[in-house]
Parts: C-alpha cells; sequence; structure tokens
C-alpha cells in the first residue's frame, strides 16, 4: 500500500481548485501534478514551497504528519 506523504489532493478538493489549475500556476505538466496528488512521486521542497505560496497555505498544511 502506498504512503499518502503529502495532502495535496485534499487541500486542492478544500479550496475548489483542480491539478490542471495548479500545473498552469506552477507552469508545470499536469501530469505531474496528478503524480504528485496520488502520491505516486512527491515534489521537492522548493516546488513544495511554491504549491504553498500559490495556495497561501502553510508548507506544513500540504503534509500528513509523520507521527
Amino acid at each position: 500500500m502506498k504512503e499518502q506523504i503529502n495532502r495535496l489532493k485534499v487541500v486542492l478538493v478544500e479550496q475548489q481548485r483542480t491539478s490542471k489549475w495548479l500545473a498552469e500556476q506552477l507552469g508545470k505538466d499536469p501530469a505531474t501534478v496528478s503524480k504528485w496528488c496520488t502520491n505516486t512521486v512527491q515534489p521537492d521542497l522548493k516546488t513544495l514551497l511554491d504549491i504553498a505560496r500559490c495556495l497561501n497555505i502553510d508548507v506544513k498544511d500540504l503534509l500528513n504528519s509523520s507521527i
């Protein structure tokens, strides 16, 4: 079973945004953002900061607790 590291998909739903919208904002391929949303791959730290800024949230809100 795949570990759910980030909460990106949940945050996008909460903000009524789509992964396509986020891809456009970040200048990324929509397939890449889709992989982040499904936790298939993880964005690097700089990209996480960019995502948080774009969504106007704290970067820690994008991550599931490790505790």
